[in-house]
């Protein structure tokens, strides 16, 4: 019952749930039931496209699935947390966005001395994260916490379950067709890849990359690293050791089937901005990416009338983590304005439309 509070939390007015929800004590029971008895299989996925910000496949799992996804989740998740670096974010209580750019902020203040000494940042990417991951390896990394034979069983089924057997497209075949072949999980061997959408995809691979994590603080005594999902900095007063822990860190991923994307690797110093997270860290402030804010202006300039007021806030909540987001907040303050909604004296929220 937990799970599947936990599962229509913001989905509730969905089909899919809206269905499970119709005769919800009798799939409950049975999908207990099936659960217990070794006959529970995972049903149809859906796979459609999202554009923004770059066009990729995402997979959603039938409802009756994502409520087991989330009942692993509950019982397995807090043994692999506990020993989770405080540096590792994204799909962590409390470790999103906003958490992973303060704490790098704070690093760069304390590698830095207040920016008063030179450093400099390495920072990388993987290549075709979620659709390169080896379920083999994960498989070893379930298993050396998950001790219960019947977790580690269903642990197991959800892994290695393959969303390609079975499933519907909700997206025009001209859109799969903007995702490149090598980005794919329809175009990946059945031993890789996870798809993008899943509770249990997300969770996955951060025990995935724990490995990763553990490297860097343990065997490389990085003192100042931090990771978001597959995006990673170092930083460091000499860019000589950057460049030496770049070459360990591209070794050491071959052990995980893992490589890094050259094309996204940078090294340079930090008073030129670390762009991190949609945050960029410059010497005394934090802004929001260019493009980020970009994107809230014209989203909110082209949003339908009825969707307006909750797509300002929705940007102007995003605008407001930065810790320098006046003028940004003042140009989206003004597009609110132009369209006759309100803004509050702090451009942190809007209001309905003056006069309704």
């Amino acid at each position: 019952m937990q799970a599947y509070y936990d599962c229509r939390r913001s989905k509730r007015n969905s089909d899919s749930a809206l269905a499970f929800e119709m005769d919800l004590e009798q799939n409950l029971v049975q999908l207990h039931d099936d659960l217990m008895s070794g006959t529970y299989q995972p049903g149809r996925s859906i796979c459609f496209v999202v554009t923004r910000p770059k066009a990729r496949e995402v997979w959603a799992a039938a409802f009756r699935d994502r409520v087991v996804h989330h009942l692993l989740y509950n019982h397995v998740a807090p043994r692999f947390y506990a020993s989770f670096i405080a540096d590792s974010c994204a799909c962590i209580p409390g470790r999103g966005t906003l958490y992973a750019a303060m704490r790098l902020e704070s690093k760069i203040r304390s590698a830095s001395e207040n920016w008063s000494k030179p450093v400099f940042y390495l920072k990388c990417d993987l290549a075709n994260f979620f659709v390169a991951i080896d379920k083999q390896v994960l498989r070893l990394q379930l298993a050396a916490k998950i001790t219960e034979p019947w977790w580690l069983a269903l642990a197991e089924q959800i892994l290695m379950h393959d969303p390609r057997r079975d499933f519907e497209t909700r997206s025009p075949r001209h859109l799969f067709g903007r995702v490149p072949q090598h980005k794919r999980l329809t175009a990946q061997p059945a031993h890789l890849g996870l798809p993008i959408g899943n509770l249990s995809s997300q969770f996955f691979a951060n025990v995935y990359l724990d490995a990763l994590d553990q490297f860097a603080k343990h065997r490389l005594r990085a003192k100042h690293y931090i990771r978001y999902v597959d995006d990673f900095v170092f930083l460091h007063e000499s860019p000589q050791q950057l460049n030496a822990w770049h070459a360990e860190v591209e070794v050491f991923l071959q052990t995980l089937g893992a490589r890094l994307n050259p094309t996204k690797t940078i090294l340079q110093p930090v008073d030129r901005g670390v762009d991190f997270v949609g945050h960029v860290i410059k010497p005394w402030r934090r802004t929001t990416r260019k493009r980020a804010l970009s994107q809230a202006l014209k989203r909110t300039a082209a949003a339908p009338a009825d969707d307006l007021r909750e797509t300002a806030n929705s940007y102007f909540g995003l605008l407001s983590q930065a810790s320098h987001s006046e003028k940004d907040r003042a140009a989206l303050a003004r597009v609110v304005l132009k369209r006759g909604h309100a803004v509050n004296g702090k451009m942190t929220k809007a209001y309905l439309k003056c006069g309704a």
